[in-house]
């Protein structure tokens, strides 16, 4: 697609260069700097001083100043003209001739040494091998032989250094550090003049068309190849870059980067070296000479000379996005990096990626503008802008100017497209939700967040919650008004509760759950102020509305007080605390509330205070004396009661248990409840008495000496299980008792727990006419238990007088024996002729076989051998 990217601005006009004279016509021309050297067909040589202008409209025009001309005196043509401004000399071919002139006068120099003969063409080496800054390296190409020569020129004299053989006659020659490009009459090629190596290109007719061998960077050339082709080659001889198709009578070319300019016979063709397309086509007539110099592109016809001005970059980008040629203004961007200073080409880039990014954004192409704004590092206030009242009215910000896209806002750029609107809004979310946690947010968090918060209160998204749940920076002021019309209230709690206002969070709250304020966003709001409440750090707000909440629900509302915390010291008030004393106080009027608080404070924290544990425990009898006296009683409700009640007398040792049994002494059906109370006063007689005569429970009995001796020594289980037996045998009692279902119970408890009892206790008890039949488990236990006590004495003698033995005999073997000659055994007197002995009790030696014969005749007693 076309671009303008050069203007064809006059430099040299025919007057100024010839006057009159008709036949005198332009054959090469040379720039250095601001100097212009033209060659006439008449051997002259013009020097002219070219000064650049900048326009009102910024583009560049010439004013051109002739400073001199000079004639070379031979009648030929002048060929070619190449500077070398270190040396201030101009190489110039004429006749077949190259010769060395004055920069500034044109004059010859002096010395005779400075021309080479029989050349067809030569070219400047603009990489040269040579370190030398006074001289110019030039390859040169002969008339007469197949060789090209390469030679060293001085102020006033040039020097042969190398001379290379070719396939063929050269006629078109380009010079890079060691490489040479040559146009032979039938092909391309690649030459390394230092090693000989070549590399075949690719053939061409030279009868059909001019070559063209353009060195256009580092060890890289531009030729003109068959078919139209502009054709890249780099020293090894291969492509790099894809071709540019041009007209196949290209007669010049040049590189100004990133395009490829052509010269053919009506026209000045410019083509991208980054995608290879046509981007501008020129009108030239008469044109035949097409040369860049550091970066000026020069064209020259037969009778004036014209410079190619490259528009400037920025205006040139600028043109491709208003033509919405996104990828077109990148790849420009992205090609000319290298001939842009870093620092300028980045501040260049992020504009442009900026820009890009809003021409995708109004064209819904959302992914490909996000990934623009990204890597554009976007201010994305400039995104936000163009929603309306999206930006809080506190924020500072102003758009970039000049601006970055023509939008006035998204109405503007939707133009009534609802479903525009729409779709422009959720990629608005998506893309505030990713960047609000990264550096793009940096200094307009408040913006940002305030922003999103708007985004997702007006489309109902699910993500609004998350937003005030966590940290972010939404400003009230802005927010709030929003939140209420969108009837976002239990938002606008959150957001309330996030800026330290926790009474306006719950006033809130508490008017929706009460119906004066609509809003479905939680149906468990009750719950959630509950749970709020309960993890409240003012004490003030949870007394406010402790009472608002136990009135919809006790179960639930009481949970304010036991979800919150309780230290070590439970009824020391803290800072964020409320005293346990107090709750207990207010939640008089709530009883069930308060029965599920002294659970909360006695069964679940475990706090061990007498008066908790009585007041649970009376709440629990006052619930059981109260359902009982129902009429008719509700067995299940009963039975739920007495089972906690049972289990807070069972386990805990805190509660005033006088108290209780005063409360439910007059009480028949609470015989059970009784009997524990009993228990805790030690009175086991008068407990067991009520389990055994007045309920007959007898499972509940040996239950009751299982729970009244836990944790006690084996002495006190087993008196206690004696002193049920002996219930159970109690000759007061009638004989036709006894020997019923007491004698029974007896039987049960002495085959089941008889290992607890003493059994020779158990038989001084047990009535003279029960047969063994009925105790044979109870006396196959005793039996056992007994033979198995005794084996056990036995085995622990055994092991204690072992034990002694070693310790004797480790303590003997510790301190030498001495035995000798001069001292005898204390059984038979005879001295010791050898070394073993064994020692007596005391360490006392003898000999082995008296110790043998005194193990015989004695008792076994402790000895030990011993090797002195």
């Amino acid at each position: 697609m076309s671009v303008k990217a050069f203007e064809l601005v006059p430099a040299v006009e025919r007057e100024l260069l010839m006057g009159d004279k008709a036949r005198i016509n332009i054959e090469c021309i040379e720039c250095c700097g601001k100097h212009l050297y033209v060659g006439t067909n008449d051997c002259f040589i013009h020097h002219f001083l070219l000064e650049e202008h900048a326009t009102t409209k910024g583009m560049l025009s010439y004013t051109v100043q002739k400073l001199l001309f000079k004639y070379l005196g031979l009648k030929k043509p002048v060929e070619a003209l190449k500077a070398a401004s270190a040396l201030e000399r101009i190489i110039v071919l004429c006749d077949a001739t190259v010769s060395v002139i004055d920069m500034i006068t044109l004059e010859p120099v002096p010395s005779g040494g400075a021309k080479i003969k029989g050349v067809a063409a030569f070219c400047v080496n603009e990489n040269p091998v040579n370190g030398d800054p006074f001289c110019v390296e030039i390859g040169v190409l002969s008339a007469r032989r197949r060789t090209v020569q390469i030679y060293m020129v001085y102020e006033d004299r040039v020097q042969l250094v190398k001379e290379v053989n070719t396939p063929g006659q050269p006629c078109a020659v380009s010079l890079d550090g060691y490489f040479l490009c040559l146009a032979l009459s039938t092909q391309y090629m690649i030459l390394n003049y230092s090693t000989g190596a070549a590399q075949d290109l690719f053939p061409y007719d030279s009868e059909e068309r001019k070559p063209i061998v353009k060195r256009i960077g580092r060890e890289e050339f531009l030729l003109a190849a068959p078919g139209g082709l502009g054709m890249f080659a780099n020293a090894e001889g291969i492509s790099q870059r894809a071709p540019v198709n041009w007209s196949e009578s290209v007669m010049g070319a040049a590189v100004c980067f990133p395009y490829v300019v052509a010269l053919d016979e009506g026209f000045v063709t410019i083509h991208s070296m980054l995608d290879q397309q046509l981007k501008q086509t020129l009108s030239f007539r008469d044109g035949h000479i097409l040369q860049d110099f550091e970066g000026k592109v020069v064209l020259a016809s037969t009778k004036a000379v014209y410079v190619l001005v490259p528009l400037p970059l920025e205006r040139q980008i600028q043109e491709l996005l208003a033509g919405h040629r996104v990828e077109e203004a990148l790849a420009l961007t992205e090609g000319v990096r290298r001939n842009i200073p870093k620092d300028k080409f980045q501040i260049l880039h992020k504009r442009i990626l900026q820009q890009a990014g809003f021409i995708q954004f109004g064209q819904l192409q959302f992914l490909e503008a996000k990934e623009h704004f990204r890597t554009g590092q976007l201010d994305v206030r400039e995104l936000i802008s163009l929603y309306p009242l999206l930006l809080p009215a506190s924020s500072s910000f102003a758009r970039c100017h000049p601006p970055l896209h023509g939008f006035a806002d998204l109405n503007h750029l939707a133009q009534g497209d609802q479903d525009k609107v729409q779709r422009c809004k959720r990629f608005l979310i998506t893309y505030l939700g990713e960047v609000r946690s990264t550096e793009g947010a940096n200094g307009c968090q408040e913006d940002v967040d305030t922003a999103l918060l708007k985004l997702y209160a007006e489309q109902d998204h699910e993500s609004l919650l998350d937003l005030l749940a966590s940290p972010n920076a939404c400003l009230l002021a802005d927010s709030a008004p929003w939140l209420e019309k969108h009837h976002k209230y239990f938002a606008l709690g959150l957001l309330y509760h996030y800026n330290g206002q926790d009474s306006a969070a719950l006033q809130l709250w508490v008017q929706v759950v009460n119906g004066d304020l609509q809003d479905s966003t939680r149906s468990d709001l009750y719950e959630y102020i509950v749970d709020f409440l309960g993890f409240c750090s003012n004490p003030d707000l949870v007394w406010k509305y402790a009472d608002w909440a136990l009135q919809r629900d006790q179960t639930i509302g009481v949970q304010i007080f036991t979800r919150r915390p309780v230290g070590q010291d439970q009824v020391k008030e803290q800072k964020d605390q409320v005293n346990p004393d107090d709750v207990i106080t207010y939640l008089g009027k709530h009883s069930q509330a308060l029965l599920l608080y002294l659970e909360h404070l006695v069964l679940g924290r475990r706090i061990q205070k007498e008066k908790l544990h009585t007041h649970l425990a009376v709440q629990y009898t006052d619930r059981v004396l109260f359902l009982l006296s129902q009429s008719p009683p509700v067995d299940q409700q009963v039975s739920v009661a007495r089972d906690k009640l049972q289990l807070l007398l069972r386990e805990s040792s805190l509660y005033r248990v006088q108290l209780l049994l005063g409360k439910i002494q007059e009480c028949d059906q609470l015989l059970l409840e009784r009997a524990t109370l009993h228990g805790k006063l030690e009175e086991h007689d008068k407990a067991l008495h009520i389990l055994v005569h007045q309920l007959k429970d007898f499972p509940a009995a040996e239950a009751y000496c299982v729970w009244g001796s836990a944790s006690r020594d084996p002495a006190y289980q087993q008196s206690l299980f004696h002193l049920l037996l002996g219930v159970y045998l109690d000759r007061d009692l009638p004989s036709s008792t006894v020997t019923g279902e007491l004698e029974m119970a007896a039987v049960d408890l002495l085959n089941r727990h008889g290992e607890v009892f003493d059994a020779v206790r158990v038989l001084d008890l047990l009535p003279e006419g029960w047969s063994l039949q009925l105790l044979r488990p109870f006396l196959g236990r005793a039996l056992r238990g007994s033979m198995h006590a005794c084996r056990t004495s036995q085995v622990a003698l055994g092991l204690a007088r072992s034990e002694n033995l070693q310790l004797q005999h480790d303590r003997q073997r510790r301190s030498p024996v001495l035995v000798s000659q001069k001292k005898g055994c204390v059984l038979c007197h005879n001295t010791f002729s050898e070394p073993d002995c064994v020692c007596l009790p005391g360490g006392v030696p003898v000999h082995t076989h008296c110790a043998a014969q005194r193990v015989v005749r004695d008792s076994p007693g402790a000895y030990s051998e011993t090797q002195s």
